[in-house]
């Protein structure tokens, strides 16, 4: 391998080489070409923002990487769309948000749905037991099979990350742990 292609490329060099690829990529993917389009811009983006080097053999497998991500991503998002326009529609249209309340609740759900992926699995099951099934510490150590001293260690774990989101999405200072 020549000392060329070792060389980092530019965001405006990985552009105008795997744009097109990466483009193709996600449609084959996603079966819609304004999704791909969207993706492949904001695996662009993302490369802008948060740079990183990469040389002819490693920008293929990193932005497939990527796009895979940027795939799963966007079907969650769509899912949890899906699952909250339902739960909208069994509510009287009187009791309906605003177009605005709707789009910051829905923003809001897949903030915490993306909180609840980076926190671990047992952390995040204890804390949708405990929140969303409304089960209390002794009925989650028994489906958990964990101590009562996890339970309350993972829920003060999921709470700090709850803080620490809606301080986030508030643009206030984050809490300490």
């Amino acid at each position: 391998m020549s000392g060329a292609t070792r060389d980092p490329l530019t965001v405006h060099a990985l552009y105008s080489e795997y744009h097109g690829w990466l483009h193709r990529v996600l449609q084959r993917r996603l079966g819609d070409a304004d999704d791909a389009a969207d993706l492949a811009h904001d695996a662009f983006l993302r490369l802008l923002t948060r740079p990183r080097p990469l040389d002819h053999g490693s920008a293929r497998p990193y932005l497939s990487r990527m796009a895979r991500g940027l795939c799963a991503d966007l079907w969650r998002r769509r899912e949890i769309e899906r699952a909250w326009l339902e739960t909208l529609a069994h509510h009287p249209q009187a009791e309906a948000p605003s177009a605005e309340q709707s789009a910051a609740a829905l923003e809001a759900l897949v903030a915490v749905d993306g909180m609840l992926k980076r926190l671990p699995p047992m952390v995040a099951r204890t804390f949708v037991l405990s929140m969303v099934h409304g089960l209390n510490g002794k009925q989650i150590t028994q489906r958990l099979g964990i101590t009562d001293r996890t339970v309350r260690n993972h829920l003060s774990r999921a709470m700090l990350a709850c803080l620490r989101l809606q301080a986030r999405l508030d643009g206030a200072p984050e809490p300490h742990s």
